[in-house]
């Protein structure tokens, strides 16, 4: 037990660095952006509070436990924020090596299962993962809309761009919840004035 338990403090541990990893998006109050570890814990919040518009065959436990885990390679790998031109397979290999170190430090059993865990969330084969992913793009969506636009109005984003860079992703994994996303967008860019809407 003694080796064991050295190794899952030390996994915790290291999980404290996902609190100074900085995103893009503010917290609604506007006051400083949310880090990695306040936007893992409000998603994985999403799907408890959403389960009810999850496929029949999604077992959200399983999603929560992927939304707390899925950012965790950010510690070492960084976030690259949605709106950003880096490229995606220079970031994918950094996660990957940041999945090897991390989820290393675990004793096996745990190690293999929290890695799987975190493949099938980046793979989105299953259905419990793309709602999963879902639920990743429609929680900055919703902190968009609640902050005046966001890193939208930042990036000068249009309409059409939300609605391709977010749709695909909520769809898959919840066609309810992108209904009402879509909406709410439509509503949002008719409602913006001219010199905030590109």
């Amino acid at each position: 037990m003694g080796a064991s338990l050295d190794q899952q403090l030390e996994f915790l541990r290291t999980l404290d660095g996902l609190k100074g990893i900085q995103r893009a998006s503010p917290i609604i109050d506007r006051t400083r952006q949310e880090n990695s570890a306040e936007h893992s814990w409000h998603v994985a919040m999403y799907a408890l509070v959403l389960a009810e518009y999850a496929p029949a065959d999604v077992d959200i436990g399983r999603v929560v436990q992927m939304l707390l885990l899925h950012d965790v390679v950010e510690i070492d790998a960084g976030d690259v924020p949605l709106h950003s031109d880096q490229s995606t397979d220079a970031q994918m290999k950094a996660e990957r090596l940041a999945a090897d170190r991390i989820f290393g430090i675990l004793p096996l059993a745990q190690r293999d299962r929290m890695r799987a865990l975190w493949d099938e969330f980046e793979a989105a084969l299953t259905s419990d993962a793309r709602f999963a992913k879902s639920l990743d793009r429609f929680q900055p969506l919703i902190q968009n809309l609640a902050t005046g636009g966001g890193t939208w109005i930042e990036h000068s984003l249009t309409e059409q761009q939300v609605v391709e860079r977010y749709g695909p992703q909520i769809h898959q994994g919840s066609p309810v919840l992108w209904r009402r996303a879509r909406k709410l967008v439509s509503d949002f860019f008719a409602t913006t004035p001219p010199s905030r809407n590109p």
